[in-house]
Order: structure tokens, then C-alpha cells, then sequence
């Protein structure tokens, strides 16, 4: 196992566990990462605390499953979490669920990951900024706002075209109007650090699913 310092993982340390997990599997696995593990592979972020990560095959997340358990991880607070690592919780998702978001296309489908590392057996990559953007929002805390923002500073993110992916998830989501508004929440921060225009932010404000159709 590997420890970036007692509370958070760097992305370089990330890849040096799967290193580790690579020489010891005997399978293939693809594995995508989200949330924060995301941001931190794609050197948005320093670092992360819990490692989430998408095994967008249901048989190979039950193989996976099966491998880690025979590594000594253990179930701890919703993930896995290892007695060389305590302090590094590894969440998985199966299939194409995020968090409690339904992804509108399978993180393997073409310009929907970001390539990490291939070895032999393991595939990783990172979820596309527009779905990591979305699956962020979905929760919409003021931390999951700040690395959005950080999102749209590091990359050339195309606002109308965020909003048309975004609205189209939230038509899926128990509360679609709540998702709007954590969309709008995030366009005013970027409306404050001068990333989009005002036009923009007026449009994000009267958005209707009725007026779109």
C-alpha cells in the first residue's frame, strides 16, 4: 500500500497502488475514476481523501471485488479500505451509477473517459469533465462548487453545451428542479470569477424543460 502523508492521496501514489494491484491480478479491468479521484488524476487537485471509482462491467466489478477482499481489504464506511491504508476509503461504483447519478452514457463509450495508465490487466481513466461536472452538482455541496470551478479553470469547458448534458440528467433525477438550481448555484460562482458571460447565467436562471422542447 501507499501513503501520500495520514489523510490524503496524491494521484501518483494512486497509480502506485494499482501498480501494485497489476502484479498480482490475473484478469482485465477497466476502471474509471470520479469525483475527486478525477480531479486528482487529472492534476486539478493536489490530492484526495476517499478514492471513488466507476467499474462501469458488472462482471468485472464482481471479480475486482472478489480480488480485493482476497488483498485484505475490508468493508468499511460504504467502501473498501485496507489495514496498511486505514485512513484511504476506495468507493466502487458498478455500471454506469455514480454517487446516486445515473451517467446518460457509459463512462467507456468513445470521448466519454480521459485515458490515465493501461497495464497489462488494468485500464484506468478518468471520468469526462462535463459528467464529472454533472455527477458533482447532483450533490451540489459548496466544496463540489469550488471543484467545478477549479474544473472550468483548468480546462476549456463549453458552457451552452454543459447546460443542454446537464439538463438532460436532471429530466432523469426525483427532484429535477433541485438539480437546476445547483446548475444555477455553479454558474453564479463562474459568473463571479468572469468564466461565463452574463447572458449565459441569465440563461442557466430561466431555463425550462418546456421552452427547450
Amino acid at each position: 500500500m501507499v501513503m501520500a502523508n495520514k489523510y490524503k492521496i496524491a494521484g501518483k501514489e494512486l497509480i502506485q497502488t494499482i501498480d501494485n494491484w497489476e502484479r498480482l491480478i490475473n484478469f482485465k479491468v477497466q476502471l474509471i475514476g470520479c469525483g475527486g479521484t478525477a480531479m486528482t488524476l487529472l492534476e486539478i487537485k493536489d490530492s484526495t481523501k476517499d478514492i471513488d471509482i466507476i467499474v462501469p462491467m458488472p462482471k468485472e466489478y464482481e471479480r475486482l471485488m472478489k480480488f480485493l477482499h482476497a488483498l485484505g481489504y475490508e468493508e468499511k464506511g460504504g467502501g473498501l479500505a485496507h489495514p496498511d491504508d486505514p485512513y484511504f476509503l476506495y468507493q466502487f461504483w458498478a455500471g454506469n451509477r455514480v454517487f446516486t447519478t445515473e451517467l446518460l452514457d457509459s463512462p467507456l463509450a468513445p470521448g466519454k473517459n480521459i485515458t490515465i495508465k493501461k497495464w497489462r490487466h488494468i485500464y484506468l481513466g478518468a471520468l469526462n469533465l462535463m459528467d464529472l461536472i454533472i455527477t458533482k452538482m447532483f450533490r451540489g455541496t459548496q466544496a463540489d462548487i469550488d471543484d467545478c470551478v477549479s474544473a472550468f479553470a483548468a480546462y476549456e469547458i463549453t458552457p451552452e453545451r454543459l447546460l443542454d448534458r446537464y439538463a438532460e440528467a436532471a429530466k432523469y433525477d426525483l427532484n429535477p428542479d433541485q438539480m437546476m438550481r445547483n446548475f444555477i448555484y455553479l454558474v453564479e460562482a463562474l459568473f463571479k470569477k468572469k468564466m461565463v458571460t452574463d447572458l449565459f447565467l441569465e440563461k442557466a436562471r430561466s431555463w425550462s424543460w418546456k421552452k427547450k422542447n
